[in-house]
């Protein structure tokens, strides 16, 4: 009995330091070796400063800028709380949201289709795409916002746009944070 109970405890230490520090150290520092960018989130920075990350989506609100899907993590795009709402179709909160969001879309753009992802949230409330249908939805406001041709905006757009991955794998994709980027690159926004 003495003796399995020395066992049980050298085994729990061990396994413990070996699992819990030495293993998540090694991949930790292999990670920041051969994927330096990916094991950091993938941060943009500009001018020095971090303006945001490749993978995690945030929230766009200027008219000048690209707006990203709605998010429902947390106060929004919060990683914390990261997750849709889990409203059934049928909630009354979820179809005021909805409803509020195409007739928002509507004013802006009267008479175009709204694309979906516009006015439904991702599984994770973080998604940092939009569809190329939702990107083109929005070429018309960035354009006169920004005082350029749509033709210029549609440039932007394509140069942002991923197609799908091994060439079968999920739906092109914008990056919405990349897009607004390149836009104050070309254009800048007065400063209010």
């Amino acid at each position: 009995m003495k003796q399995n109970l020395k066992i049980a405890i050298l085994m729990t230490l061990v396994t413990t330091v070996l699992l819990g520090i030495i293993y998540p150290l090694v991949v930790t520092g292999l990670a920041q070796v051969m994927f330096h960018d990916k094991a950091n989130g993938q941060l943009i920075t500009r001018h020095g400063e971090i303006v945001g990350s490749r993978i995690i989506g945030q929230a766009f609100a200027g008219s000048g800028y690209l707006h990203s899907r709605p998010s429902a993590a947390g106060n929004g795009y919060d990683a914390a709380n990261s997750g849709g709402t889990n409203f059934a179709p049928t909630n009354q909160k979820l179809i005021d949201r909805v409803n509020s969001d195409v007739a928002r879309l509507q004013a802006e753009n009267p008479g175009q289709p709204i694309p979906i992802d516009l006015v439904t949230t991702s599984a994770s409330g973080l998604d940092p795409d939009i569809t190329p249908a939702a990107a083109e939805f929005q070429v018309p406001r960035l354009a006169h916002e920004r005082g350029l041709g749509e033709d210029q905006v549609r440039q932007i757009i394509q140069r942002h746009t991923y197609g799908r991955q091994l060439g079968f794998l999920g739906e092109p994709r914008i990056n919405v944070l990349e897009v607004n980027l390149a836009l104050d690159d070309v254009s800048p926004l007065a400063k209010k």
